[in-house]
């Protein structure tokens, strides 16, 4: 392992991948460090819908450009992506939530995005077996999907044919300063230098840059996903309905989850961070189940320096695999075969949870840091990150290498949370 680096990357989902890809196709030497393994954690587990749709005003022009990288990714990184342009589907059963889709097509207009509105019997006509009274869905056709698995990995495989450094079971237990600028981080392995660090540490960031005296405000919620059994070719499309959410993949199955339900679970971060995070939870508090349990304690105790998880929280836990949530898996599978009535035998073959970190506002972190320079935030991409992950990459390493990213990224940045200047609550769509 080398001693010194251009970059050191933390991190092994798709932004830290990503960002080591186009540091290295940029010619500087990064060193990226994971400690489980590269896409372990919410890179891997996610849906798989890759859309400019639904998007918050800030984010649309980054995945506008996004689109269009992920158009010839598989060619660029020589590893079939499972990338299809089959559009994306948001169905809405009643008038209330068709007004709040209908309401983003002013978002989408300057950029000239394809979205439109579909009746319910347009709907049928584009997803032919599909049932339901849908009051009507927002349909954008040039979004697309890709299998969450391969692309992290495809990213960090093709960053080492360029010569970065891809170091994972290996954690970086704090960024080192010195004079209020980075110098590099300390592993459990030793020290290594370099004068930027990309912190893209998922879940775990808020965790590391405490270290650093930073606060940013940032909360996980639990996410459960399924897998079916192959069924006959259905669509191409990604949608999201108010009981399932479902992606059939290339070989027939359907990665599904439940169209309105995840799981919160109360932390020590719950009050440090909750009073921020409380108009989006208000407005979107039927997403979510509250629990208070066995995870406030172990949050807690992971916290005091007297345990090995209060000294070395980033080793402690290699791979975040939280257990899914059964119920969530059963109703998926019936909100599935009751909008495919037709579908035949289908059953789930496997299922799992992630962990999504999001912030108050729900658009990422990203950019540099006035207190630390030399630090760079790709973090808190809140649930839909999977696919802004290649931009993301790029506009880090711009950063890097440049000091100046192609794209205004003043709407990212980390001192709005300390300004006041994020946008309220506003209905996930």
């Amino acid at each position: 392992m080398a001693r010194r680096a251009d970059v050191i990357i933390v991190g092994g989902g798709i932004a830290g991948a990503a960002s080591a890809y186009y540091l290295a196709k940029a010619g500087l030497k990064p060193i990226l460090f994971e400690k489980g393994e590269i896409a372990g954690e919410q890179s891997s587990r996610n849906w798989g819908f890759v859309r400019q749709q639904g998007r918050d005003p800030f984010e649309v022009p980054l995945m506008v450009e996004c689109n269009r990288m992920w158009q010839g990714l598989s060619a660029e990184l020589g590893i079939d992506l499972q990338w299809r342009q089959g559009g994306n589907l948001a169905m809405a059963a009643d008038a209330q939530r068709l007004a709040a889709l209908e309401a983003w097509l002013e978002v989408a207009r300057p950029f000239q995005l394809n979205s439109r509105i579909l009746t319910n019997r347009e709907i049928r006509d584009l997803i032919p077996g599909i049932e339901g009274n849908w009051a009507g869905g927002l349909y954008t056709p040039s979004d697309g999907q890709a299998e969450p698995a391969i692309v992290a990995p495809a990213f960090a495989q093709a960053a080492r044919a360029l010569g970065a450094e891809i170091m994972t079971g290996c954690a970086v237990d704090e960024i080192v300063t010195a004079g209020g600028a980075v110098t590099g981080v300390r592993t459990e392995r030793g020290e290594i230098r370099a004068p930027i660090v990309i912190c893209a540490a998922g879940a775990w960031s808020s965790r590391l840059l405490r270290g650093l005296g930073l606060s940013l405000p940032q909360l996980v919620i639990r996410a459960t996903v399924a897998r079916t059994t192959p069924a006959k070719a259905v669509t191409a499309a990604g949608v999201w309905g108010p009981e399932v959410a479902f992606r059939q993949r290339t070989d027939g199955s359907f990665n599904i989850a439940a169209g309105t339900g995840t799981d919160y679970h109360i932390v020590p971060d719950t009050l440090r961070h909750g009073r921020v995070f409380w108009p989006n939870f208000r407005e979107n508090r039927k997403l979510f189940d509250l629990h208070l349990g066995t995870a406030f304690f172990k949050a807690l105790l992971s916290e005091l320096p007297l345990t090995e998880a209060g000294r070395h929280p980033f080793r402690a836990v290699r791979v975040w695999d939280p257990p899914a949530n059964p119920k969530r898996v059963a109703d998926a599978l019936a909100g599935l075969k009751r909008v495919f009535p037709e579908l035949g035998p289908v059953e789930v073959t496997r299922s799992w949870a992630g962990n999504i970190d999001a912030t108050p506002d729900a658009i990422p972190v990203l950019g540099g840091v006035e207190e630390v320079r030399g630090l760079l935030i790709a973090t808190g991409l809140s649930g839909h990150g999977f696919g802004m992950g290649p931009i993301v990459g790029r506009l880090m390493a711009e950063l890097a290498a440049k000091g100046k990213p192609s794209l205004d990224l003043r709407g990212f940045r980390f001192s709005r949370f300390r300004e006041g200047a994020t946008l309220g609550a506003r209905s996930v769509i």
